[in-house]
């Protein structure tokens, strides 16, 4: 303001009230350095009825000296119960600032709350969950969320800052970050602390490892060398993707493989889990449920047991906090061991968290897998399948695809090593849906064993956005939910 009335040659300034002007002495005096340079400046405090300027006498020079300082406690004051009232809210679980991206404010003044905004909600889970995979990186996730219609309060296109931002904070699994602590919150978590560990190892890699690519293959970080387990490298030559070990350590494989000839064997491992008739469907859905059965009951045994562990730490945290107040123990021996049981409270509410508590989630999950499994081929091979699509799907499937010489080792993930048990001894038993015998009924129990079978390549199956079936068949598409699911299979 000082430099403007220089630049403008202002002499008068008028203002409301000292504390609208100052409110610490290193202004004050800043100003009266301006009012001495020039007998014809003054400062006006209107409501005050207070004028000072170079030929102020001394016990107006006492007011305005005094008036300054009380402008100074009161800006101190202030700042101090805003911190206290920040601090209590903390205590209770709330978050002492406006509603993140995801979440709204709802409540009166003094006892507001964040809740859930959908479907804002629903764009962040699915940021997180697709980070995830390492398919996409921020900026990838930037364009992504913007063609799904996501916006930031200006009705414009997210950062690649705010989004990184984002993908590193805490408070979408139920916890609060201030000033360089953290806090248990009180709202309602979006994803799983499964799912922000699993972000926060990316971010990491990413950050620093950082990949420039002007072109992704589909395999890309997705088979390791058998030899020497380093990441297999994939080029482009006259066309076509050629994968070959990086020799991360001392190896010897020098075999240049087409993306085609890894795909050739990759097909009969998405067959092998394909279900192939709905009675063989509905089979594996029962031996889900009997699987099941058992570990439901352990669960809840384990789930008891993980309570009463919490509950006996925070105890302990209580009685530990009345004898500080008694003079037992010093307050830094406190504040030690109160983070240590705190950092224990945190892990049996992650196993907590992972054991669930919604059974009918691991139905959904299994439905989820079978339809996968079934459609596998067609959704690789559809002419409308994005890069991005195809390497979803494989991060689904296989936990790990490694490559010695030319040749495919694979693991399955949890819910596909199901499927690869108990497919191949159901199908000898059904007829395929898709190709019923002459004599039998679709479905049926078929006594002699049939030839093998391969999914037809529908080169028209569309999968709508990440994974979102839609079919010809008239099967019902599967949810993206669901899908994002499978890779937490094991939780259930």
């Amino acid at each position: 303001m000082l430099a403007y009335a220089n630049k403008r040659k202002i002499n008068i300034i008028l203002c409301e009230k000292i504390d609208r002007l100052t409110r610490n002495m290193k202004d004050a005096v800043l100003i009266s350095e301006w009012l001495e340079e020039n007998d014809e400046r003054e400062v006006h405090f209107i409501k005050e009825n207070f004028i000072v300027n170079k030929n102020t006498k001394a016990h107006e020079n006492l007011v305005w000296d005094m008036k300054v300082a009380i402008a100074r406690f009161y800006t101190k004051n202030l700042s101090e119960e805003v911190r206290k009232g920040q601090k209590e809210k903390l205590a209770q679980g709330g978050y002492p600032s406006q509603a993140k991206l995801g979440y709204k404010t709802v409540g009166e003044k003094g006892r507001k709350t964040h809740v859930k905004d959908e479907p804002r909600a629903s764009f962040v889970r699915e940021i997180f969950e697709l980070y995830s995979t390492g398919n996409y990186s921020v900026k990838a996730l930037v364009e992504m969320m913007y063609k799904k219609g996501l916006r930031n309060s200006y009705g414009n296109k997210v950062l690649k800052s705010r989004m990184h931002e984002l993908l590193s904070d805490p408070f979408y699994m139920g916890k609060i970050r201030w000033n360089g602590q953290t806090y248990p919150g009180d709202h309602e978590p979006i994803i799983t602390r499964a799912i922000f560990d699993e972000v926060q190892q990316k971010l990491v890699r990413q950050y620093k490892n950082p990949q420039y690519k002007k072109h992704l293959p589909v395999f890309k970080s997705k088979i390791t060398c058998e030899e020497c387990g380093g990441t297999i490298t994939w080029e482009i030559q006259k066309g076509h993707w050629y994968g070959h070990c990086n020799h991360y350590k001392n190896c010897s494989q020098k075999v240049y493989v087409r993306q085609e000839i890894i795909e050739e064997q990759i097909f009969p491992l998405f067959d092998k889990v394909s279900p192939k008739s709905d009675r063989v469907t509905e089979l594996l859905e029962k031996a889900i449920a009997r699987k099941h059965e058992g570990s439901t009951k352990r669960n809840e045994d384990l789930r008891a047991d993980l309570q009463l562990s919490h509950d006996r730490i925070q105890r302990r945290i209580e009685k530990m906090y009345e004898d500080k107040l008694d003079g037992k123990i010093t307050a830094d021996f406190y504040d030690k061991k109160c983070r240590e049981y705190t950092a224990d409270q945190e892990n049996l509410l992650s196993d907590l968290e992972k054991l669930g508590n919604d059974d009918r989630k691991y139905f959904e999950v299994g439905y989820a897998i079978h339809e996968l499994a079934e459609h596998a081929v067609e959704i690789y091979n559809s002419i409308k399948a994005t890069t991005d699509d195809k390497r979803l799907l494989l991060a689904y499937i296989f936990s790990d695809l490694g490559l010695n010489a030319d040749k495919i080792r694979h693991k399955y993930t949890y819910g596909f090593e199901f499927l690869a048990e108990w497919s191949p001894l159901l199908n000898k038993n059904f007829e395929p849906t898709k190709n019923p015998s002459k004599n039998g009924v679709n479905g049926v129990p078929n006594h002699r064993l049939p030839e093998p079978m391969h999914l037809s390549v529908n080169n028209n199956f569309e999968p709508k956005e990440v994974l979102i079936l839609g079919h010809d068949s008239g099967v019902e598409p599967i949810n993206h939910d669901l899908c994002s699911r499978i890779k937490t299979f094991a939780n259930f």
